[in-house]
């Protein structure tokens, strides 16, 4: 009897693995998680930092300092001591428009004036951010013309935090 049940566990096979549930599962999970998927569009925003003057050098003109504060209420635009403007926020969104309205102000009163100070507060959205430098380096096109023909403010950002 002892050899019947030696020889009966060698001729007794494993069970095939079922892969069909598996199987199931990945042909429609995969098609969800692909079409669920976040395509992204990746750019680069390049910062350029203002050139200092040299040791000794004096300028010939006052240096002129501009700051846009970026705050959960809307944005500023001062001078590093004074906010001269600030721009409240419509519908719960940032008024870009009428930024870079007032950078292009700015810009007629310092046409040598390349850089520019975004200083911004503690929990702001980094979609917000992006759009006021992109307000700050330059004013949209009107309807119907290129992108080339755009006006260029203020190319040189600086970010810090807000006061």
């Amino acid at each position: 009897m002892s050899r019947r049940s030696r020889h009966y566990r060698k001729k007794s096979e494993t069970p095939d693995l079922d892969v069909t549930t598996f199987l199931n599962l990945m042909v429609v999970l995969i098609p969800f998680l692909l079409v669920t998927a976040v395509f992204s569009k990746i750019t680069i925003q390049e910062l350029n930092l203002p050139a200092q003057a040299a040791g000794g050098a004096t300028p010939d003109k006052p240096l002129v300092t501009i700051e846009v504060m970026v705050r959960k209420k809307g944005l500023e635009i001062g001078d590093g001591k004074v906010i001269h403007t600030m721009i409240p926020k419509k519908q719960d969104a940032y008024d870009l428009a009428r930024l870079s309205e007032e950078l292009e102000e700015l810009k007629a009163r310092y046409p040598d004036k390349e850089d520019v100070f975004v200083l911004l507060e503690q929990d702001i959205e980094y979609n917000d951010m992006i759009g006021v430098m992109d307000a700050v380096k330059m004013k949209a096109p009107p309807e119907g013309q290129q992108l080339a023909q755009a006006m260029i403010l203020f190319p040189e950002i600086s970010i810090g935090d807000a006061p």
